[in-house]
């Protein structure tokens, strides 16, 4: 399994220059090779074949008085971002003929030097490395200080350098690890996702919602309201942007945290996990977009996913349209309606159910159904 390990890192001032040129560089080849690409196109000539489009914009390029300055970067970087457009231009093609599953992928668009988030690519053929000091030797650039947070597990195939929109950089190394099993257990727990909870167990336990966003509102406003006030084009409206992109990364960085450790601790308590397939597009059209999207559920499902895959756990995801709110867990009776206000309800049976955690415990249920039908179980029980 390949994952990535993201370190911080403090490059000085020359190497930050070193860092820009290298981002522009890159951009420029990007935008070059789609320009290209689509005059061709416009002028009805067959599609630039990979090998064609590198000579073009690359070889060639680096001799022309206009683009001889690609020479002053490492020639790597540029052919990965090349790669980056010749692999977005194949997902296009591959989503418009119908071999690509999931939402329709838009042909590459061009980049700009105003993105808030700038990165460039070292593979192996860069010769990138770690030094003894515990630096990250780039070729043209230098040795970069790293905070080491943890150690690599194994040698990385390819490092990415990362300017966010805060002013930050990061060194992002693609590693291959191996699976590490944790010791079984005969505990099982189904998850029903909320927003009043974030997550609510089917073993009664409710993990408060965090709502990182909502907390840091007041912040979020006082430097939303600063940076409205500076002179468009001025230092210190530079300054405040930057500020307000500090405020926003502070929330993003808590709540991957949050995510991190809690579908960590389920992992490592339980054999098997079962979620809800939630759309979470979907919820995010409603007026409850901002807390849908400051609850993160997406990131913290995808966390689960690899996290059971390498630790020998079981991970599975349920139907979004299982009614498993109006379901009784006791008797099996299927309300006719319940609304969301309806936070507890009475079954004709006499039991009396948290809608959350009966849910929960229905969502584990249909999770243990679709495990036993995978195995060669019956699909529903005999008369």
């Amino acid at each position: 399994m390949q994952l990535r390990y993201n370190f911080r890192l403090y490059p000085t001032p020359g190497q930050r220059q070193a860092l820009a040129k290298a981002f522009g560089c890159a951009r420029t080849v990007f935008n070059d090779g789609l320009r290209t690409r689509q005059e061709a196109r416009a002028q009805g000539l067959p599609y630039i074949s990979d090998g064609e489009l590198s000579k073009r914009v690359i070889t060639e390029a680096k001799k022309t008085p206009q683009r001889s300055w690609l020479g002053e970067v490492s020639a790597v970087i540029l052919q990965q971002a090349l790669a980056d457009l010749n692999q977005a231009y194949r997902n296009f093609f591959s989503s418009a003929t119908g071999k690509r599953k999931g939402p329709q992928v838009a042909p590459p668009r061009y980049r700009s030097k105003r993105d808030n988030r700038q990165a460039i690519r070292f593979t192996r053929n860069a010769r990138f490395q770690v030094t003894a000091g515990g630096k990250l030797r780039l070729p043209k650039i230098g040795d970069i200080p790293v905070r080491w947070s943890r150690d690599l597990p194994s040698a990385p195939s390819s490092v990415t350098v990362i300017k966010d929109a805060a002013g930050r950089y990061f060194a992002s190394f693609v590693v291959e690890v191996g699976d590490e099993p944790l010791p079984q257990t005969a505990s099982e727990v189904g998850i029903d996702l909320g927003l009043t909870h974030f997550a609510v167990l089917s073993d009664g336990r409710k993990i408060d919602n965090p709502r990182f966003l909502r907390r840091a509102e007041r912040r979020l406003k006082k430097a939303q309201q600063a940076l409205s006030r500076k002179e468009k084009g001025s230092n210190n409206r530079k300054k405040a942007v930057v500020q307000v992109a500090r405020a926003h990364a502070r929330v993003a960085d808590a709540r991957r945290d949050f995510a991190h450790q809690l579908s960590t601790r389920i992992i490592g308590e339980n054999q098997a996990v079962v979620v809800e397939d939630l759309s979470v597009k979907g919820l995010a059209r409603t007026k409850l977009a901002k807390s849908v999207h400051d609850a993160g559920w997406a990131q913290f499902t995808a966390m689960l996913a690899y996290k059971a895959a390498r630790h020998g756990r079981t991970l599975t995801r349920i139907d979004r349209w299982f009614p498993s709110s109006k379901l009784c867990s006791t008797c099996g009776t299927l309300a006719e309606s319940m609304p969301l206000n309806v936070r507890s309800w009475t079954c004709p049976c006499g039991a009396v159910h948290d809608r959350d955690v009966n849910a929960a415990t229905n969502i584990l249920a249909a999770g243990r159904a679709e495990r036993l039908n995978a195995c060669g179980g019956t699909v529903r029980p005999a008369a």
